[in-house]
């Protein structure tokens, strides 16, 4: 067993390239090692601006032996009648590197056929792991790819060395008219020059003396090591301590090799711009991480992280500090200039931005939004209707402002805070905020009621227009993120406890567009049927029983909510075995029925006790668990249920179904059809059988 070691040296990585990279690496390695068969024990991958590194611990010399079984044509085509071997029976074993004699017939399916069994010793490590890296370097995939010079294989930046050790012996490759060679190079200022590599047990160890820390999680720790130290002075105060956000973290870490430290100040007069304001600045262009106080008060200082040593740190801050000021000096003439115009006076302007080529503009989307927003909130919150109708009409106005053309992350932060300044409601301003919620999977939800209603009415608005022009996500393709809004649709109404039926909330987001999309039934079908695909999805992930969603699902699906109920009360009787043993009934009456029309059952024709039995039951069932079902008692609707057990149990026992006679036979489908219809009302309790 040997340690291998593989290094590509590049031209500076972007920073969101390196950790995906990293996982690919190692991803590869293990995916290619397995079908080479060659074992290892451990591996792990490293990222850093200048390099990518795989380090593979206890690597097997060579691939293991395995028996191989070759089949060759047919046993008539390799050896004549006599059983001496055709020209076609020695050419196959020619090309196997053995005899005729080796060949054996097996019967199969299709014949008679030749076959040979054979040992395969594996080749050494040293053959296999040149094709093996040479291959990985070729499919690490990026959001980019370029090719430079003359070559024609391609990368995320120039490669500019390759490193490969096997022990300490050096593997040959070639990529990119890059020759591999067992050196490295360090730190591009503090240690350029050239590493001998001395393999993989001391690979981080010579970057580290080359100021490269290889590792992301120690980089990341020494990240922040330096950030806490930049305030052990106390210039800021004793409760002083750094912002941190995880995503600019992570991106700090993946553009140092060797991270250090700077403080710097800007002018108090910049802290009358709003904190987000302040700290999208710092982040976005800069890349640096605020300092806040002990009541997590934005102070007027900011901490910089370099990529190389810092000789004067009070020269360095300075030249941090005049960068930014620029940027908030900017900042804050965008937002005076932004305070203007009220939020209200910019709702015309939306006519200026086009929300899609084919759906018109923003402002025809605000329109829309309003009027779906209103008549969500009469039926779920009608307390909120004027707030959440004024929250439409403005939530889209800070688009064409300064401050949100200069930083676009903030659209909905400036809208907010300038409903604030123009004096609309607490709600209001918060609901302009809240309606971008959820920004993604497993973020937090809308606050407000007035942003919830905003959120899913704008959601549905994109869904329905989107569907109406023929652009549904197929595959990968996604281009309008209508699966992430499918998600928060449902997330906000779960969480809301919203009782709305989706079809007729689609088929009135369809019709405000007009004659611009289709808005025919098969449109709202479509759109339905991919909620439901989304609802069923998410309800498996969460830990939802498979046949307890499948069966409340198809029982009906529109409130989503009211789904949910009938899913967990469905999950809640699994276990009984009594409803197992009607759930099978059911899935039994569903064959019997599958092609018969009708449910009217007249009593005059029930001839046998047992289909009598039955049919009082049914009724007895219905006027009990009709009052359950309107107040949404699906689990007590379904342990009345189980009475039925043994009246189907006889039932099927005594009754024959099939009568000679039509209407006896008919009357009896339509037994079985009502109580099937009955069984199915909160799903259909045959699919958990």
């Amino acid at each position: 067993m040997k340690d291998l070691l593989f290094e590509i040296g590049v031209e500076e990585l972007p920073a969101g390239f390196i950790n995906p990279a990293m996982v690919q690496l190692a991803e590869l390695f293990a995916k290619k090692a397995e079908e080479g068969r060659l074992a290892y024990e451990t591996l792990s991958s490293f990222g850093t601006p200048r390099r990518l590194a795989l380090l593979v611990n206890g690597c097997a010399q060579s691939q293991a032996d395995i028996e191989e079984t070759v089949m060759g044509p047919a046993a008539s085509v390799a050896f004549n009648e006599d059983g001496t071997p055709t020209k076609a029976g020695i050419g196959f074993a020619r090309s196997k590197g053995v005899g005729p004699e080796k060949l054996t017939i097996v019967s199969t399916q299709k014949g008679e056929y030749v076959q040979l069994v054979r040992q395969v010793r594996g080749a050494p490590a040293a053959e296999v792991l040149p094709r093996m890296l040479t291959e990985i370097i070729a499919e690490l995939s990026f959001a980019k790819s370029m090719k430079w010079g003359s070559q024609q294989q391609s990368f995320a930046r120039p490669i500019q060395w390759l490193a490969a050790l096997f022990g300490d012996e050096p593997i040959p490759l070639s990529y990119g008219g890059v020759d591999s060679a067992p050196f490295s190079y360090g730190h591009r200022f503090m240690a350029p020059a050239a590493i001998a590599l001395k393999g993989a047990e001391h690979y981080e160890e010579q970057m580290e003396s080359a100021y490269v820390i290889a590792s992301f999680d120690k980089r990341r720790q020494a990240v922040l090591d330096e950030i806490h130290g930049c305030l052990k002075n106390g210039e800021f105060g004793e409760q002083a301590a750094p912002f941190i956000d995880e995503n600019l973290l992570a991106t700090v870490t993946n553009l140092v090799e060797y991270p250090v430290g700077v403080s710097g100040r800007f002018d108090e007069r910049f802290l009358a711009l709003p904190d987000e304001v302040l700290i999208t600045s710092m982040r976005e262009h800069q890349k640096y991480f605020p300092i806040v106080d002990g009541n997590n008060r934005l102070l007027p200082g900011f901490i910089a992280v370099n990529n190389t040593r810092v000789r004067n740190a009070a020269l360095t801050g300075s030249g941090h500090e005049r960068v930014l000021r620029a940027r908030l000096a900017d900042a804050l003439f965008f937002y005076e200039a932004d305070q203007k115009t009220a939020l209200a006076h910019r709702v015309e302007d939306g006519a200026g931005i086009i929300f899609q080529a084919s759906l018109g503009t923003m402002r025809e989307k605000v329109d829309r939004i309003v009027k779906l927003t209103t008549m969500l909130a009469e039926q779920c919150a009608p307390e909120h209707t004027t707030d959440a109708a004024r929250t439409a009409l403005l939530a889209k106005a800070d688009l064409t402002t300064e401050m949100v053309g200069e930083f676009p992350s903030l659209q909905g932060i400036m809208g907010s805070a300038y409903g604030v300044l123009d004096g609309e409601s607490a709600e209001v301003a918060a609901g302009i905020k809240d309606h971008y919620k959820p920004l993604r999977a497993g973020a937090e939800l809308p606050d407000s009621v007035s942003g919830a209603l905003v959120s899913i009415a704008d959601r549905i608005d994109t869904l329905a227009g989107c569907f109406g022009i023929g652009q549904v996500p197929t595959g990968t393709t996604d281009p309008y993120g209508l699966r992430r809004h499918a998600f928060a649709v449902l997330h906000i109404i779960e969480d809301r406890a919203y009782r709305l039926n989706l079809a007729e909330v689609f088929s009135k987001a369809l019709s405000l567009y007009g004659d611009k999309v289709d808005g025919s039934a098969a449109t709202v079908d479509a759109l339905v049927a991919f909620i439901k695909t989304r609802f069923s999805n998410d309800c498996l992930s969460r830990g939802h029983d498979g046949g307890a969603v499948e069966a409340a699902c198809a029982a009906g699906f529109a409130d989503i909510n009211d789904t949910l109920l009938r899913i967990r009360a469905l999950e809640a009787m699994k276990a009984d075995a009594s409803f197992a043993v009607l759930a099978a009934s059911c899935k039994r009456i569903r064959n019997i029925i599958k092609d018969h029309q009708g449910d009217e059952v007249d009593e005059q024709l029930l001839r046998e006790p047992a289909e009598r039995a039955l049919y009082e039951s049914l009724n007895a069932v219905l006027q009990a668990g009709s009052e359950k079902l309107e107040r949404f008692d699906y689990q007590g609707f379904l342990r009345d249920m189980l009475v039925l057990k043994e009246p189907i149990d006889r039932f099927f026992d005594e009754v024959m179904v099939m009568a000679e006679d039509a209407q006896v036979r008919r009357n009896r489908l339509n037994l079985l059809s009502g109580l099937a219809r009955l069984m199915n009302q909160v799903g259909d309790i045959g699919a958990m059988s």
